[in-house]
């Protein structure tokens, strides 16, 4: 498996290899151990999640109140999608800075998320799977999110779909407003966090 480190800190991209022949194909897009050389800590697995989206569905940007926040490590097991990391913890030197990758059911990457950080995808195929694990449960008190939409932050999103959101992710406050609220997570909070780990 290959790994790179994205230009945020901590946010890393794994390319399994698959190995197809008559029968299909085999790819493990989550190998424990590469995942603790990489990122320096085991994956703690509190819950997983599925979703399938339309083409042209947004679905973020996401974040969990840090710590203790909640790490993701996401892939797509069918269809493709571009997965858009925003580094939304004040006092980071990579603050309001964003980096993507695509994710498909070819290449079969994986992109980990650290706590702290938004995260956000869109469906480039209609039936996109995307595949989470989670390092905690969903807790509705503790999760927040910014509009994808936020045209200071210029996402990457394709010029060519009409973007599909859900009512909250369309009320959802820009990076700002959220900062201004006092609803990000501090840098120094994180990478406290990080060191727990």
């Amino acid at each position: 498996m290959q790994v790179r480190e994205l230009s945020i800190a901590g946010v890393f991209e794994f390319s399994p290899r698959s190995f197809g022949d008559s029968r299909g194909l085999f790819a493990a897009p989550f190998q424990g151990e590469v995942f603790a050389e990489a990122v320096g800590h085991p994956l703690r697995l509190g819950q997983t999640n599925h979703s399938v989206s339309r083409r042209g569905v947004i679905r973020g940007i996401h974040f969990a109140e840090t710590p203790p926040g909640q790490a993701k490590y996401v892939y797509c097991p069918r269809g493709a999608m571009l997965d858009v990391v925003v580094d939304i913890r004040v006092g980071s030197p990579t603050f309001g800075q964003w980096d993507s990758v695509l994710l498909d059911a070819k290449d079969f990457r994986a992109l980990y998320v650290p706590e702290g950080l938004g995260h956000g995808f869109v469906a480039l195929e209609d039936d996109t799977a995307m595949s989470y694990l989670c390092s905690t449960g969903y807790n509705p008190g503790k999760e927040h999110g910014i509009t994808p939409l936020d045209a200071a932050l210029r996402l990457p999103w394709p010029t060519d779909i009409d973007p599909i959101l859900s009512d909250k992710d369309t009320k959802a406050p820009t990076l700002a407003e959220a900062m201004t609220a006092g609803l990000l997570p501090t840098y120094d909070a994180c990478v406290a966090h990080y060191r727990s780990l």
